[in-house]
């Protein structure tokens, strides 16, 4: 399959600068060029390509990775334990939040961009030009492109929506002196969805089917539409209610205007969030999804591994969309290497291993398997869901902080290689890997039907879930092939879930069904490290989540025998040798019974237990409004300083 490497092409190559718009600040088109370009898909095409670096990070490139797995963002949720006090919550509005750079920096807190409108402006450039030059194309290429346009423009909003909650709406180019567009106050955040919506229906009635190998088509965007739109559907189920509190200005006659000039001053307050909305997005999303599956151009033809370790996804049945990295080309990337033995790694905690099911599909405490509440890693590899296997390595390993050692975007042969020899190989090494990253993939999809359908059938009169449904989703993807790491290991497939025998988790939410608490913890599984995590507690209303004092296991890590597993045998890789001797009387241990051992040279038969991470503690407290980011007060100043009102986020 043609592989397609992403080229940054410089807005400035079609764009000058404007420096009257303070808000977005954007280059606008000079007449020579526009009089020169849109005349052709091949321009368009052009134009679109600078938008795939952004939107399609990947595993980032060199030592960009603002929106990788493992470095870019994704820690911050409650899957993860670090040293210390855990990283927190914003807790004041910041100076500043804007950005007008076309670059998206990822606001970890939120997985997704800061405040700024540069990339909308860019993208309303496209949309406005399409239409201006409209005759240079056939009815069919033009909506395919507007299609495409469209696309990132719902990516954008409802990464911004995710963030913000309510945000201006561009609906075309601002102009340079048209101050009151530019200066407009945040729209109704079911203001900007709606808008939102409209143009994911026209996506997916006019976006071509293909439109070559690895390019955004009716199905990728699809994929995509079934994301935004689950997020959003739930985010209104579970957030049905809230208010938005903003101030208005009204004129003489009677017209509200956020121009702080205008007339006498008031407050209106909107709701954001209802039980309409969230039927109507959820709704879209299994339409979305639908398209996908019932295309039947993909399938878990592949390993779960083989997804995140791949040299090349071309003919992976599963991939809708991916990165692909060269090393003949330069493009390539170190996330593996984060994940190949000598660093960090990710640090999961207890609480996160016990979400795993076992391989009768049932969590720990009511499995019938055989080890299934033997913590130590050697059992949990072989007993739990076979993603574990794939995420994680066998042994207990000190580049952990919690002793648990991530490698899923590391091959299995990279840490088996450390551990035998004590040599890493080449290809695993800097910012020298060259595996491909998925960017969609059906196993998301399936996932985002499954939940949509979830909660459309329990809350607003959708069709009943059903065995069928069940089969095509969550048994779909316990029934990928097995990884050779896997299969060589003994490892066996998860048992399909059955829907007239849902598991009865101890610790389910009582206000979650069995259903969508199921469908919840098969997200946990297949997502880690892919940004998704915190953004699901914020849709769910699931951040009290992040308060680990609500369940210490998160300051644990997996069952070890401290002396055996770290210290001493023929197979302990040679960067344990002195670990031991440097943790004496800090290294610590929890027993079954709850009590602490701490080691002191000399009693290696009390350090086995539950690993105990070094001075965990919690976050600072936080509170309902760190759902929703404040804005930056330079913004506000800005408005103000122009005789505009730019409203904070609420309870900020």
């Amino acid at each position: 399959m043609k592989k397609l490497i992403y080229i940054i092409f410089a807005a400035a190559t079609i764009c000058s600068c404007s420096q009257i718009d303070t808000l977005l600040d954007r280059p606008v088109l000079t007449k020579t060029v526009d009089n020169n370009f849109w005349r052709t898909e091949g321009d368009i095409r052009l134009y679109v390509n600078s938008f795939y670096p952004l939107y399609f990070e990947g595993y980032g490139e060199d030592w960009d990775q603002e929106f990788a797995p493992v470095r870019g963002g994704t820690g911050f949720c409650d899957d993860f334990v670090s040293e210390g006090t855990q990283s927190r919550f914003e807790n004041k509005v910041p100076t500043s939040r804007g950005s007008s750079s076309e670059s998206r920096s990822c606001f970890e807190q939120y997985y997704g961009p800061s405040w700024g409108f540069g990339r909308i402006h860019k993208i309303n450039i496209l949309i406005d030009r399409l239409k201006e030059h409209k005759d240079n194309f056939s009815e069919e290429a033009y909506n395919h492109w507007l299609s495409v346009a469209y696309f990132f423009k719902i990516y954008e909003y409802s990464d911004l929506v995710g963030v913000f909650g309510n945000v201006p709406y561009f609906e075309e180019t601002v102009k340079d002196l048209d101050f009151d567009t530019q200066y407009k106050d945040r729209d109704n955040r079911q203001f900007v969805m709606d808008k939102v919506y409209d143009m994911c229906n026209f996506v997916l009635d006019n976006m071509r089917v293909d439109d070559g190998a690895n390019t955004v088509n009716r199905y990728i965007a699809a994929a995509f539409i079934s994301r935004f739109m689950l997020y959003e559907g739930t985010w209104q189920k579970y957030h049905a209610g809230e208010e938005f509190t903003h101030k208005v200005f009204v004129d003489a006659n009677g017209n509200q205007t956020n121009k702080i000039d205008s007339g006498t001053e008031k407050f209106v307050t909107e709701t954001v969030c209802d039980d309409e909305h969230a039927k109507k997005y959820l709704e879209l999303a299994v339409k979305a999804a639908d398209l996908v599956m019932q295309s039947k151009k993909y399938s878990f033809g592949s390993s779960f591994k083989a997804l995140f370790t791949s040299e090349d996804l071309g003919g992976n049945p599963e991939v809708l969309l991916y990165r692909h990295y060269d090393e003949a080309l330069q493009v390539r990337h170190p996330i593996g290497s984060y994940n190949s033995g000598s660093d960090s790694g990710s640090n999961v905690s207890l609480e996160y291993i016990k979400a795993f099911n076992c391989q009768d599909g049932k969590p720990w405490s009511i499995s019938g398997v055989t080890g299934a509440s033997d913590f130590s890693l050697a059992n949990l590899v072989k007993t739990r869901d076979p993603r574990f296997f794939d995420c994680f390595w066998g042994q207990a390993s000190i580049k952990s902080n919690s002793m648990i050692y991530c490698y899923k975007y590391a091959a299995f042969e990279a840490l088996d290689e450390l551990y035998k020899t004590n040599t890493r190989l080449p290809q695993w090494q800097g910012i020298y890997n060259t595996n491909d990253a998925p960017i969609m993939r059906l196993g998301e999809v399936v996932l985002n039907w499954i939940e949509a359908k979830a909660e459309l059938a329990e809350s607003y009169g959708g069709d009943a879930v059903s065995q069928a449904d069940l089969d095509a989703s969550i048994n779909a993807l316990r029934d990928r092939p097995l990884s050779p790491g896997a299969l060589a290991a003994g490892v066996q497939k998860t048992a399909h879930i059955q829907l007239a025998s849902l598991p009865s988790d101890p610790v389910r939410d009582p206000d979650v069904s069995k259903l969508l608490w199921e469908i919840r913890r098969e997200r946990r599984m297949e997502f880690l490290h892919e940004g998704s995590r915190i953004k699901d507690l914020y849709r769910w209303g699931k951040i009290d989540y992040m308060d680990y004092d609500m369940n210490p296991d998160h300051y644990l890590g997996p069952w070890i025998d401290c002396v055996a597993e770290l210290g001493s045998g023929d197979d302990v890789p040679e960067i344990n040798k002195n670990f031991l001797t440097q943790r004496i009387n800090v290294l610590t241990v929890q027993h079954a019974d709850g009590t602490v051992a701490k080691y002191n040279g000399t009693n290696a038969a009390d350090m086995i237990g539950f690993y105990v991470v070094r001075n965990a503690a919690n976050r600072e407290n936080f509170f309902t409004r760190s759902y929703m980011a404040p804005i930056g007060q330079q913004q506000i100043d800005e408005y103000k300083m122009r005789g505009y009102v730019l409203t904070q986020t609420e309870s900020w």
